[in-house]
């Protein structure tokens, strides 16, 4: 019996000895926080900061180098403090600018228009011409086109006429005025009815003739 005591003692001591390296293993238990290694450590970042510049690309210029970023066109200076970049005030842009380049820190016009635009038509600077017989027209140097209408005079007749290519009416058959319906022409005394003798006014065509009355015939033959 005492044997079995002595036995069953040297087990409670060799057991927990055989245990215990197998069941603490460090790898079971999360190390603290100041132990850990981050995989980023091994990343080391250059600081260009007072050494250059760096570009949107990534590219690396030295102090004193110009070069051009990429989100402008003018020119930049590396310098300690970083670039330093042209900010030019640009002048404008000629309203009939037609080609505008923007390779430069400023865009610039290439192409002036250099012409007139009338009622679709193309005129050159200088250049005069008639949209419809009654205009006479000139492309200025502008690129504005100032156009006159011709002032017609009031004719000397009743019935004038349009001819192809004039703007104003003309008098084919000469000055004429009404006498009461009918047409006579300026200058002479016309004979309208048996009772009436009539002329024109002298240069107021657009009046009615002057008639007087003669001895009508009619009454004669009574």
């Amino acid at each position: 019996m005492a044997l079995r005591i002595h036995e069953a003692w040297i087990l409670l001591f060799v057991i927990p000895a055989l245990v215990a390296p197998a069941a603490i293993n460090h790898e079971d238990y999360p190390a603290d926080e100041g132990d850990q290694t981050s995989s980023n450590d091994n990343l080391i970042f250059d600081d260009y900061r007072g050494k250059g510049c760096v570009d949107d690309s990534g590219f690396v210029y030295k102090l004193g180098e110009r070069f051009f970023p990429g989100h402008s066109n003018c020119p930049c200076v590396c310098t300690e403090d970083g670039p330093v970049c042209d900010q030019p005030e640009c002048p404008k842009i000629h309203p009939k600018c037609t080609k505008v380049e923007h390779n430069g820190c400023c865009p610039e016009c290439k192409e002036v228009k250099n012409f007139c635009e009338y009622h679709g038509k193309n005129y050159k600077i200088l250049e005069e011409f008639k949209p419809s017989p009654c205009e006479w027209c000139r492309c200025e140097p502008s690129n504005e086109v100032h156009c006159v209408v011709a002032d017609c005079a009031v004719p000397e007749c009743v019935n004038p006429v349009y001819e192809p290519e004039q703007c104003c009416p003309v008098c084919k058959n000469g000055p004429n005025c009404f006498a009461g319906t009918t047409i006579i022409p300026a200058g002479i005394e016309v004979k309208v009815d048996d009772c009436n003798i009539c002329h024109c006014h002298n240069g107021d065509w657009w009046k009615p003739a002057q008639c007087s009355k003669r001895e009508c015939q009619g009454k004669q033959a009574l």
